[in-house]
C-alpha cells in the first residue's frame, strides 16, 4: 500500500507533458537552449520578411529606372533629377558614375583611358556596396540553418542526461516517470529543426535572388560604362 502511494507521488508531478510544462520542468541549460532557438527563429523570420520586401522593392525600382534610362531622356537631366536624393540600386550606380564623369571634366581630364579607369573603379565600388546591402544579414540565416540542429541536439543530450540522473535518484523506471523527461529533451531537437529548416530554405532562395539582382546591377554598369566611354572619346 505504501509503495503505491509513493509511486503516485512520483508520477503526479510528471503527468502534464504540454509544451509549457515541459519547458518549465526542463533543466536551466535546456531552457537556455530552447529560448535561444525560439529567439533565433523569430529573428530569422524577421530577416526573411525584410529581405522579401527589400528584393521586391529593388526589382520595381530597377524596372522603373531602366524604363526611364532607356526612354531617351538626356543623362544630364536624369542626373539632376536624382541629385539631392539617396539613390539605391541602378540609380546609385548611375549617380556615382555621372558624378565621377562630371568631376573629371571639371578638373580638365584629357585622357580617356584614365577617365574610363576611374569610372570603372567607381562602378565596381558602388556595385560592391549595393551587393553588400542586398546580402546583409543573410549570413545569420546560414548560421541558424547549419547550427540550429546541433544546438537543439546539445539541449536534447543534456536533457536526457539530467533525466537519467532524476530516474536514478527516484529509483523509478516506469514509463510515466521516464516519458516526460525524454519528451522534454526531444523538445530542444524539434525546435532546432523548426528554426533551421525555414532558415536554410530561405537562405538558398534569398541568396539566389540577391545574386540575380547583383547580376542586373553589373549588367547595367557595363552598359553605362560603354556609353560613357563613347562619350568620352567624343569629348576628349
Amino acid at each position: 500500500m505504501g509503495d503505491g502511494v509513493t509511486d503516485a507521488v512520483l508520477v503526479a508531478p510528471f503527468g502534464d507533458i504540454s509544451l509549457i510544462s515541459l519547458f518549465l520542468q526542463a533543466h536551466i541549460v535546456v531552457k537556455a537552449v530552447i529560448v535561444g532557438l525560439i529567439l533565433a527563429s523569430i529573428w530569422s523570420w524577421a530577416i526573411i520578411f525584410d529581405k522579401w520586401l527589400l528584393f521586391s522593392r529593388s526589382r520595381r525600382q530597377m524596372d522603373r529606372f531602366e524604363k526611364v534610362f532607356w526612354s531617351g531622356q538626356s543623362l544630364e537631366d536624369l542626373y539632376r533629377s536624382l541629385t539631392g536624393r539617396t539613390p539605391t540600386g541602378m540609380a546609385s550606380i548611375f549617380v556615382a558614375a555621372m558624378r565621377e564623369w562630371k568631376r573629371s571634366f571639371e578638373a580638365g581630364a584629357r585622357s580617356p583611358i584614365g577617365l574610363q579607369s576611374r569610372i570603372d573603379k567607381v562602378l565596381d565600388v558602388t556595385i560592391g556596396r549595393e551587393t553588400a546591402r542586398l546580402e546583409r544579414r543573410l549570413i545569420f540565416l546560414a548560421t541558424v540553418g547549419s547550427a540550429g540542429p546541433f544546438v537543439g541536439l546539445f539541449g536534447t543530450v543534456w536533457g536526457i542526461m539530467t533525466s537519467f540522473q532524476a530516474i536514478a535518484a527516484s529509483k523509478n523506471t516506469s514509463l510515466a516517470v521516464v516519458a516526460p523527461g525524454i519528451a522534454e529533451a526531444l523538445l530542444a531537437t524539434a525546435l532546432g529543426l523548426l528554426a533551421a529548416i525555414p532558415a536554410v530554405v530561405a537562405y538558398n532562395k534569398l541568396s539566389a535572388d540577391a545574386s540575380k539582382l547583383s547580376q542586373r546591377l553589373a549588367g547595367f554598369a557595363d552598359e553605362f560604362s560603354a556609353i560613357l566611354s563613347r562619350q568620352a572619346d567624343e569629348r576628349v
